[in-house]
């Protein structure tokens, strides 16, 4: 059985993962929340540095359960999140609204957080798929 980073046991079956893409308003527009993991120091930007809440999902666990544990878990949220069809099977992808003063804690995972806007959070996000979900999301709000 595949592990996490940390040794938790991962789902056998798609979706291995679940992200929710946490979005708030703006005077600008909107601004997508990013999460920099701290696994390679503040100043690392290489792959998976900057990445909405997301992660493995867990053996019997549903894509909505993994979804409400990783956001709490990475950014201390507890939000209501819509499904968004994502382009990749591995991940199943969610959207949320945040109030724009909800206050963000991060786990020792996670060493900083940004509030973005599209184009600079997507520029932020390797592999690339990490940041089609943010424009996938994006274009869901229309």
């Amino acid at each position: 059985m595949e592990t996490t980073w940390d040794g938790l046991p991962v789902a056998d079956e798609n979706p291995h993962a679940s992200s929710v893409v946490v979005w708030r308003r703006s005077a600008t527009g909107c601004e997508y929340l990013l999460l920099h993991r701290a696994h390679h120091g503040p100043e690392y930007e290489g792959e998976w540095a900057g990445t909405p809440p997301s992660g493995a999902r867990q053996p019997g666990e549903t894509r909505e359960e993994a979804a409400a544990r990783e956001l709490l878990e990475e950014a201390g949220l507890t939000l209501a999140f819509f499904p968004v069809a994502h382009v990749i099977d591995e991940v199943a992808l969610f959207c949320a609204e945040a109030p724009g003063d909800e206050a963000i804690t991060l786990d020792a995972e996670h060493d900083a957080y940004a509030w973005l806007p599209l184009d600079g959070a997507v520029s932020r996000c390797l592999p690339a798929v990490v940041g089609e979900s943010l424009r996938l999301v994006d274009a869901y709000l229309g």
